[in-house]
């Protein structure tokens, strides 16, 4: 898309798994610790489908896609246990913390947006609270009654707005992704998405983002009328 077909902003909206945390291979490792046993693995064809759901429903639909024999509830179980030993070790993507401190430091508005519930949150981040203490308020998907639906349904990116103290109109809103899912639902509640796509992710789920970069650390504020960076 070119530049003159993206529109200013004034406040931006991240998810967070793949996108400001490394911890998509996590998710693939703790994943494949059960479905191994079965002599299942869970690709990332899979993890594709999958990404950006609630917790829940992320976990029946692995259950379903690789015929194990365990139900949801058991595999829930102890996929929980192998999160508590795998989710601290997660670090920030490369230009991360440098583009959230950029934008704090401009008074520019920034939410997160994460499926992830409460608990899940807390593991991952606790290396990091002070990175996440930027943002003006948290949508925490899984454990949030607002949240209705999982993406690619819109509901997260439209309570993230509407909570911002001043209610911007979701036009103005800019919502980083690295998820497909997560791309439809920005699309869907009528915001702008830039994508940063995990080089394993197999490129049919790549669709119409406004804009495509390979890392946070490519990106150009200047694009969507905020603030350049300093150089």
């Amino acid at each position: 898309m070119s530049k003159n077909q993206l529109k200013d902003v004034t406040h931006c909206i991240f998810d967070m798994d793949g996108l400001l945390l490394d911890t998509e291979l996590l998710y693939l490792k703790a994943f494949n610790l059960i479905s191994n046993r079965y002599g299942k693995e869970f690709t990332w064809e899979h993890k594709a489908k999958t990404m950006g759901f609630k917790s829940t429903d992320s976990i029946r639909a692995v259950v379903e896609m690789l015929s194990l024999p365990i139900t949801t509830e058991e595999f829930e179980t102890e996929i929980l246990q192998i999160y508590q030993e795998l989710f601290p070790s997660a670090n920030l993507m490369p230009g991360a913390e440098r583009l959230l401190r950029h934008l704090k430091e401009n008074n520019i508005p920034t939410a997160l947006a994460t499926s992830s519930g409460k608990e899940s949150y807390d593991l991952k981040t606790q290396k990091w609270t002070k990175v996440f203490d930027l943002f003006e308020h948290k949508v925490l998907g899984s454990s949030d009654p607002e949240v209705t639906n999982g993406k690619p349904a819109p509901d997260i990116f439209l309570v993230a707005a509407k909570r911002f103290s001043d209610s911007p109109d979701p036009s103005k809103c800019l919502v980083f992704e690295d998820a497909p899912n997560g791309v439809k639902a920005a699309l869907s509640a009528g915001m702008q998405v830039v994508m940063v796509p995990d080089a394993m992710l197999p490129k049919q789920y790549i669709e119409n983002p406004t804009l495509i970069i390979n890392s946070l650390e490519d990106f150009k504020p200047e694009m969507f009328g905020l603030p350049p960076f300093k150089t």
